[in-house]
């Protein structure tokens, strides 16, 4: 942990350039000057922009250039070499296993995980005319639209949450979904013509979460951090991604999943779908906090077996969660 003086520590962030990044690491900053006076002072913690292979190829589906990593691979390089101290993901974007040497060891309270329905002509997607063009990005949002609505049109949309809100208002696409974790983040949650609820459209794993990355040996960083973190949040955030372990899950792999917390228990709702959203598996576990990992890696274990050896490349479209 660097140090602007004898004894005022600067912890530098690390985090992408959008504008919903840079408002989750401010929030982690915030939170730190609230939790730590030493940290309170102007300049106390610096925020670092790093540009991410993900947010430079803007033309192509993530899967195409090698998958939702991208969004994380040249920060987790700044943090190994020690220029950051931490770093602020969005923790659908951090794939399930980290390079050797760093760990996320703070999540924040969860935001609403729901995705919102964005349009101009529609109140929400079965108001949607047939042959409508729905711009999303990601496959699990694309297979569950399919299912749903077969009839509609769907493009690859990708780019910032402001970027695709103005395709959307000059008339690229008739309907565009977004998370409303992000909106809310960024005080757009009133522009949403709808929210879907998760039965309708089953949220990506850990969607609405913020995931704070720093150094495994980094004592320093983990006591700073050890204030923020979120038990219930973390606790549901590993029941899913240990799902998403078990399904190898990839930027071509329509997975869908939501823990909840309900009293002493949890509530693990998973899902996955063929790319063309032909079919869909779904499950759902119960059980003690103490066993949500263990609930999310048998539910995996159980889709895996109901799918089958090419369940997930049968009419495979291009696409990633974005």
């Amino acid at each position: 942990m660097s140090q602007t003086s004898a004894i005022t520590p600067t912890i530098t962030i690390g985090t992408r350039g959008s504008p919903l990044a840079l408002a989750q690491a401010r929030e982690v900053r915030a939170r730190l000057a609230s939790a730590h006076r030493e940290l309170a002072s102007d300049g106390a913690i610096a925020i670092e922009v790093i540009k991410t292979s993900g947010d430079r190829f803007l033309d192509r589906p993530l899967a195409d250039i090698g998958g939702k990593g991208l969004f994380t691979k040249e920060i987790e390089e700044a943090l190994l070499k020690g220029s950051i101290d931490i770093a602020v993901h969005s923790m659908k974007d951090v794939p399930t296993f980290l390079p050797e040497g760093l760990e996320i060891s703070c999540v924040l309270e969860r935001e609403d995980p729901r995705d919102a329905f964005f349009s101009k002509s529609a109140a929400g997607l079965d108001d949607l005319g047939p042959g409508a063009i729905v711009g999303t990005a990601a496959l699990r949002r694309q297979a569950q639209i399919r299912a749903r609505r077969p009839d509609l049109e769907i493009v690859v949309f990708r780019g910032n949450v402001q970027s695709r809100l103005k395709k959307l208002a000059a008339g690229e696409v008739d309907a565009t979904l977004l998370a409303l974790a992000g909106l809310k983040r960024l005080g757009l949650e009133d522009k949403a013509t709808a929210i879907l609820s998760v039965d309708d459209m089953l949220p990506a794993v850990a969607q609405g979460a913020i995931g704070i990355e720093c150094r495994s040996g980094d004592s320093t960083a983990k006591d700073y951090l050890r204030p923020l973190n979120h038990d219930e949040t973390a606790l549901c955030i590993g029941a899913e991604r240990a799902l998403l372990t078990v399904l190898d899950g990839s930027c071509r792999t329509p997975i869908a999943a939501l823990c909840e917390c309900e009293g002493a228990d949890v509530r693990l709702r998973a899902l996955v779908a063929r790319p063309d959203g032909s079919e869909i598996l779904r499950t759902t576990r119960e059980g003690a906090k103490a066993d949500a990992v263990a609930l999310g890696e048998d539910a995996g274990r159980e889709l895996l077996k109901a799918a089958g050896p090419g369940f997930f490349t049968a009419g495979d479209a291009p696409g990633g969660e974005a």
